[in-house]
């Protein structure tokens, strides 16, 4: 069991949801899942295999196999044709996971010849390995010969398989009374009150819907909680700190490599760290203060015309050209008017220097 401890006292159960083949429910056994979780249908003979989506086209290869079925309920089809078509080679085609590339030769050849795997097939995987199953079913359309026996034929794919019942967890809503033994699950978020009136005693909620407050709630009355998708970590870690005590994933692999909280702080950390900011950023406003003081109080010791002398020579050098052309005209113009000014005086010739 993949059971990681929170500081010795708290611990996160992972869940696998995969592609609903035994190869990859024998990959997620590999990196220690403490239970499997599937998507349930039931074939148009009655018997029970898992198929997330509701026709077969994605995961499949119908479209070459039964072309014009292709958009029909997985349902609708009987076992023997479903287990006739490819699971695995989608997976190759599409890389969902971005994995691909990281497989071995043998692994893609076994990945390429997948079929469709029944529920017995699963269960039975899980009870070897000591593991505990999820059950998510999907109801068949009405037209369908087992629409009304479908519980039953779940049920006893169940008991063929040798599990134990106490570890299957049950999901629908219908025919609960008569799913005795097995563990009793609501996807919906009730009231505590309402999961107990139907003999309810978990949840297993998308993480959008489980807040902290609604976590602790239901870990306040008994009530266990299981969070999906949850494939990062830090959400992971999120919720590990909120006290979930499982969450359900598609990337176990990589919740592994989680061994407890990350980019978390306790109260005492955050504090410090605040308080330490706030005084690293007061002293640089300080410092900057300080050195423009210093940086005026300089000025102040050049005289007005250094200043002026010092602004022009920073002036680019066409400025600096025009000035100078500006001031040479005026003492040009200035010498002129001087001389003017001492040769025809204004009241006349100045004869007295002619004497």
């Amino acid at each position: 069991m993949s059971v990681h401890a929170l500081c010795g006292v708290c611990a996160v159960c992972v869940l696998c949801v995969c592609c609903n083949t035994l190869m990859s429910f024998n990959k997620a056994l590999q990196q220690g899942v403490s239970s499997l979780e599937a998507d349930v249908t039931v074939s148009l003979d009655g018997v029970p295999f898992l198929m997330r989506d509701r026709t077969l086209r994605r995961t499949t290869d119908i479209t070459k196999v039964f072309p014009d079925r292709q958009h029909k309920d997985a349902s609708l089809f009987n076992w023997t044709d479903i287990r006739s078509l490819n699971a695995g080679q989608w997976f190759l085609e599409s890389d969902p996971y971005w994995t691909v590339g990281s497989l071995t030769w043998k692994d893609r050849n076994r990945i390429a010849n997948l079929t469709v795997c029944s529920l017995v097939e699963m269960l039975r995987l899980a009870a070897r390995a000591n593991r505990s199953a999820l059950l998510n079913l999907h109801r068949p359309p009405p037209e369908h010969p087992h629409y009304k026996t479908w519980v039953m034929d779940t049920l006893w794919a169940v008991q063929r398989s040798g599990i134990s019942q106490k570890r299957v967890t049950w999901t629908p809503d219908t025919d609960r009374a008569r799913v005795r033994g097995l563990q009793q699950t609501s996807l919906e978020k009730l009231s505590v009150e309402e999961l107990r009136s139907r003999g309810i005693s978990s949840l297993t909620l998308r993480y959008s819907q489980a807040s902290n407050k609604d976590i602790q709630n239901f870990l306040a009355n008994n009530m266990s909680v299981t969070v999906y998708p949850v494939n990062e970590p830090w959400l992971y870690s999120v919720l590990w700190c909120s006290g979930v005590p499982s969450v359900s994933s598609d990337a176990p692999q990589i919740l592994r490599k989680v061994p407890y909280p990350i980019w978390l702080l306790s109260p005492y950390e955050y504090g410090l760290v605040w308080i330490t900011s706030d005084l690293v950023s007061i002293a640089i406003v300080i410092g900057i203060f300080i050195f423009q003081k210093w940086k005026m109080s300089g000025m102040q010791n050049y005289n007005p015309e250094q200043i002026m002398l010092s602004a022009v020579t920073r002036r680019p050098s066409r400025d600096v050209n025009i000035m100078k052309e500006k001031l040479i005209f005026s003492e040009v113009s200035n010498g002129v008017t001087s001389v003017d000014e001492h040769l025809y005086p204004e009241n006349g010739y100045d004869i007295g220097q002619y004497k």
